[in-house]
């Protein structure tokens, strides 16, 4: 993947999930989080990384964990694992998110983690969805600049999402207004991979997916 976020000075709370999500790139600073999501353990033994703490109800992974680290759940629950370790990094005071392996595997799981990211956008943070060649953030009352080559799409998780503005894009908007539905914003291109496109929305929530 590219440079989808800027490190900078901001802490990071990065999570595994169980599905296979292509080559995992991790560089922790002292002050991020890793957590490990059930099944997640098994991709970050084959990548040598050591998650902070693993949590869920480790039905994926098919035997529970041993050590300090390891947080047990229910599997009977209203959050899917995800979403357990996605609060766990917001008490600890965590708002920028990076998931790993919430792409790819079973549909409905990868609607829940798009909703996931909406839940992070309404707390006013930052989260990134990391699978194969492809990567999704939401965005919502605000902008980001994102790196990347390929297509991106823009997508109104809204009724209508206003003032909806696209620089650094093959196809640029500026004030327009997207819904939810009709997909104006799909296939659009970046026009120079190592120069931010700016995805600006001043009403509504929008799902920014990056294939590259």
């Amino acid at each position: 993947m590219g440079n989808i976020y800027t490190k900078g000075n901001e802490k990071i709370c990065y999570i595994v999930g169980a599905f296979e999500s292509g080559e995992i790139s991790i560089e922790a600073s002292e002050k991020d989080l890793i957590i490990c999501a059930d099944g997640g353990l098994e991709i970050l033994r084959k990548y040598g990384i050591t998650p902070h703490v693993i949590m869920g109800d480790f039905d994926s992974l098919g035997y529970i964990p041993k050590g300090d680290n390891v947080k047990v759940f229910p599997k009977e629950k209203d959050d899917s694992d995800t979403g357990i370790a996605i609060k766990y990094g917001f008490e600890k005071g965590y708002e920028k998110f990076v998931i790993y392996g919430g792409l790819g595997g079973r549909f409905d799981h990868t609607i829940a983690n798009i909703q996931l990211l909406s839940f992070i956008a309404e707390k006013g943070g930052k989260g990134f969805l990391v699978g194969n060649k492809t990567y999704m953030t939401v965005i919502k009352n605000g902008d980001a600049e994102l790196f990347g080559k390929g297509y991106i799409s823009v997508f109104s998780l809204s009724d209508k999402s206003e003032g909806v503005t696209l620089k650094g894009l093959k196809y640029t908007l500026e004030n327009s207004t997207l819904s939810n539905s009709f997909p104006l914003g799909l296939s659009n291109e970046f026009v120079n991979e190592k120069a931010p496109a700016l995805i600006r929305v001043q009403s509504g929530m929008l799902l920014v997916v990056v294939n590259e």
